[in-house]
């Protein structure tokens, strides 16, 4: 039985990477399944993507020892990932639009992750997640309770063992302290009308501007609101018939679609983060 695995790495560029990283694999007995590379030359940067597989026994913390070597001859920071399919526990509050959309492509095999638990500060969509068969947690937000909701959220985050928190449309502000403690592991989704449209009633506000597009970004969280690294966006074109309403369910539409790839892609280890930006190998 063959095993898929996947290397990540990046450093400066220099010549010589690529043979290293074939020459290393083929001494492990391991094909490579699908090879993507990207060289930065403003930043003098490089960037690998590789997927491989194997019929032998290979550990994931002897493949890192032992390629550590090359590694260090390089200046690599570099990743093994073996086949497990990660786990995703996803925040919610009142909109259901992205959960759904998450639970059917988790219930069809194709979101690339495993959703394992549904945690909200409202009880609005308990249904939703428990028709699914997915455990809520409740957890109440207030100025006063933040704190010690935001403990019990990163306390569930090690209870389920999970490797991804998405915040589908999650309408509380996640503190500087609980974003650097999920950094790289925390996907947010928001209309792509920031920063123009601020505040309530966004679409409405685009409709007033007699917006042409409407659209959606999603990206890492980090203590710099809706401002972290992007991932994806999506955009849809949208003409002067469209009345707030239809604005709305056009943008939901674009939401469902950037957040499920940002996951997606995240979980196959097609995502490089590179300082404020992202390199992906879709």
């Amino acid at each position: 039985m063959t095993e898929t695995f996947t290397l990540t790495l990046s450093s400066a560029q220099r010549p010589g990477i690529v043979h290293a990283v074939s020459s290393f694999l083929f001494e492990q007995n391991c094909d490579i399944a699908e090879h993507q590379q990207f060289d930065d030359t403003q930043n003098d940067a490089f960037f690998l993507r590789t997927s491989f597989v194997s019929s032998g026994n290979l550990d994931i913390d002897r493949l890192t020892s032992e390629f550590r070597s090359v590694a260090d001859k390089f200046g690599m920071t570099f990743s093994f990932n073996g086949c497990s399919v990660p786990r995703v526990v996803v925040m919610v509050s009142k909109m259901g639009h992205c959960l759904n959309d998450l639970i059917f492509r988790w219930r069809a095999g194709n979101l690339g992750a495993e959703l394992v638990a549904v945690v909200s500060n409202h009880e609005v969509l308990r249904p939703m997640a428990e028709a699914a068969g997915l455990p809520f947690i409740h957890i109440p937000v207030t100025a006063a309770t933040k704190p010690q909701a935001e403990a019990q959220l990163l306390d569930l985050v090690d209870e389920y063992d999970a490797d991804l928190v998405v915040l589908a449309r999650y309408m509380q502000v996640l503190s500087n302290d609980a974003c650097r403690k999920l950094h790289g592991r925390a996907i947010n989704i928001h209309h792509s009308f920031l920063p123009g449209f601020k505040g309530a009633k966004p679409y409405h506000q685009a409709f007033d501007r007699g917006v042409k597009q409407v659209g959606a970004t999603a990206h890492y969280v980090t203590p710099d609101l809706d401002e972290g690294p992007i991932i994806e966006q999506e955009v849809i074109r949208i003409d002067h018939s469209h009345d707030p309403a239809r604005l709305a369910t056009v943008g939901q539409d674009a939401e469902a679609l950037a957040l499920s790839r940002a996951v997606r892609w995240h979980c196959e280890n097609r995502v490089l983060l590179h300082g404020h930006r992202t390199v992906i190998f879709s």
